[in-house]
């Protein structure tokens, strides 16, 4: 006769995946939303900017942090995961924060400095508030500044030699064949088998979907004065106040040109 106390009992009717149907979902998180630091910015209608800089790589946060350092922002993206504390009072590359600029007096040039890391699956939801087309900003044209990672790259990446690529939506690209020119000039296309990922490739799917003029520029290293040089010299025709920056002087004031912007 069979000891109900002391037998081994038999196995589980489930499976391993069936169990974890008892368990209680993880808390969704809240999305992504926009604050406009004067309500007169942000009227019923979106605002509608010729040129939207993304910028997401440590140089460019880096570079159009100087460009905008004296103008205060209009508006901050904010994600409910990321704390704020540690931030300081005035706009720094070094908090973990995401403000909108207006470049010039006109609106019609705006930037985003993302200073802290997007998770992929807040990538779409980020790119979507970005670029929303109906409610908060429709941009004429995108420009996106990110890195390439070497774990994306098809072939080697020299640590002491700077490259840069371009990615465009189909828009662009049209607009290139017509005669009109890039909007970066003397770039290449992003290699073959090559890819790239997280927020700067959603806010790219979400340009093309949108039908907007989009442009990445991914730029190598990730980060250091090498990296800031090239960008510079890739964006003069597109802010020429930038002609007016020095590298070592960025660096001098702690912009961290070689260490990593965030974690």
């Amino acid at each position: 006769m069979e000891d109900v106390i002391t037998d081994i009992p038999p196995p589980s009717r489930f499976f391993q995946e069936d169990l974890n149907n008892f368990t209680a979902p993880s808390p969704t998180l809240p999305p992504p939303f926009l604050i406009f630091s004067n309500p007169k910015t942000k009227p019923n209608s979106p605002l509608r900017p010729s040129l939207l800089i993304i910028a997401i790589s440590t140089p460019s946060i880096i570079l159009l942090h100087h460009c905008v350092s004296s103008k205060p922002p209009i508006g901050t993206l904010l994600l409910p995961e990321i704390s704020l504390s540690g931030n300081s009072i005035e706009p720094s590359p070094k908090d973990k924060s995401c403000h909108i600029y207006a470049v010039d007096d006109e609106n019609s040039i705006m930037a985003v400095l993302v200073q802290f890391r997007v998770v992929a699956e807040r990538s779409h939801a980020v790119a979507k508030l970005l670029i929303d087309g109906e409610a908060q900003i429709c941009p004429e044209r995108v420009l996106i500044l990110d890195s390439v990672q070497s774990r994306n790259f098809r072939g080697n990446l020299p640590p002491d030699e700077e490259l840069a690529f371009k990615l465009e939506t189909t828009a662009a690209l049209m607009e290139e064949q017509e005669g009109l020119g890039a909007l970066i000039r003397g770039l290449g296309f992003f290699l073959s088998g090559s890819v790239m990922d997280g927020l700067g490739a959603a806010l790219l799917g979400r340009c093309q979907m949108r039908r907007i003029k989009g442009t990445m520029c991914v730029t190598w290293p990730e980060s250091g004065a090498l990296a800031v040089s090239l960008l510079k010299s890739l964006l003069m025709d597109v802010l020429p106040s930038l002609e007016h920056l020095r590298v070592s002087e960025m660096d001098d004031d702690g912009g961290r040109l070689d260490s990593e912007l965030y974690t």
